[in-house]
């Protein structure tokens, strides 16, 4: 058997029964993390498996679709109503990602524009990407990226567990995997899937397949003309590939470079954590926000893995992605100058 296949054996079967594992014990989102701690432990022993780009572009998409069909037009009259709150939250929790980062660049532990591009509370891959271009050191940003989606998905759960403990139905439910799917409905949602990859191809717009999908979808399920349609075991191959996508990130050459650096990055990614859920804590008590729809809408994460977090939970959807979402633009629009001009300031510092 070729080395190639007998580590995607390996990888899917280790994926499988540590899906099994968190299934057993009822955590949520269990078709994501599983998947995810499997391709950590593949990277992180120097047995990487590579994914087909097309295939992670695809994975994203669906997610935008999924999230799209959990998006009424509804929402965005909400947004437009409480927009004060909405904007209050995005520019919270992107100030206190600055602070952390300009931290972390002032005491050395990483160079100015690399930590606050690791600190950007937008999608991963997007702030990756993004960094990538405007000279940081794409390894440790993405190191610090997919070390915070992995805590975030880990705390998101372990709250979903215990903060609303009281809530019996908090636990996924259980999927039936043969449900009667139909069939041009179905067409429909994949040639959008589709579409969207094609165009972020195309377009170069980082996260494009999911924001694309997201946009597209939501369009045409507004207009009356797209039934969204998404079997559980499409859903459940995204979550797989999304999964892996992140995980194999940790290759042994990024954990290498970023080992010592590790205590003070993780101290950071706590804190983020911690100072969002205080964030949270003020919707909660002052917006009546439900607990856990207002952790996850603040969570400093991808939005990708925190809306399979978020659809396999007893929340809000439309309120956590519209607020994840628009965290997302702004820190597209205001990653580059602010990383720059953060940059430029420690140098300065520096020289005088």
């Amino acid at each position: 058997m070729p080395v190639s296949l007998a580590r995607w054996c390996g990888l899917v079967l280790i994926s499988a029964l540590l899906i099994l594992v968190l299934e057993t014990v009822q955590i949520p989102a269990a078709l994501l993390l599983g998947p995810m701690f499997a391709a950590i432990g593949f990277a992180a022993t120097s047995r990487p498996v590579n994914i087909a780009r097309p295939l992670f572009r695809s994975a994203q998409a669906v997610v935008g679709a999924m999230i799209a069909a959990a998006i009424p037009p509804s929402i965005f009259h909400e947004i437009a109503r409480q927009w004060p709150l909405f904007l209050g939250c995005v520019v919270s929790v992107i100030a206190a990602s600055l602070v952390l980062g300009g931290l972390l660049a002032r005491f050395r532990v990483l160079p100015g524009s690399t930590a606050i591009w690791g600190s950007s509370p937008g999608a991963a891959t997007a702030m990756t990407l993004m960094a990538e271009s405007f000279g940081a050191d794409v390894r440790l940003v993405a190191f610090m990226q997919y070390l915070r989606v992995m805590v975030v998905a880990l705390v998101a759960t372990l709250v979903t567990r215990l903060w609303v403990s009281d809530m019996p139905d908090v636990a996924a439910a259980r999927i039936n995997w043969f449900a009667p799917v139909p069939l041009w409905p179905l067409c429909a949602t994949l040639l959008v899937i589709a579409g969207s990859v094609l165009l972020a191809h195309w377009v170069k717009l980082p996260a494009g397949p999911m924001l694309l999908a997201l946009v597209l979808a939501t369009v045409a399920q507004d207009a009356g003309v797209l039934a969204i349609t998404l079997p559980e075991t499409l859903l459940a191959l995204a979550y797989a590939f999304v999964g892996w996508g992140i995980g194999l990130r940790f290759s042994a050459e990024i954990l290498r470079h970023a080992a010592h650096a590790l205590p003070r990055v993780l101290l950071s990614v706590f804190t983020l954590v911690a100072v969002c859920a205080g964030f949270a804590w003020l919707l909660v008590r002052f917006a009546g926000i439900d607990p856990l729809t207002a952790y996850l809408a603040t969570s400093p994460g991808g939005a990708d893995s925190v809306a399979i977090i978020a659809s396999s939970s007893k929340v809000d959807l439309p309120f956590v992605m519209a607020m994840q979402t628009g965290r997302f633009i702004l820190v597209m629009l205001t990653g580059p100058v602010l990383s720059r001009w953060i940059a430029n300031w420690m140098h300065r510092r520096e020289t005088e």
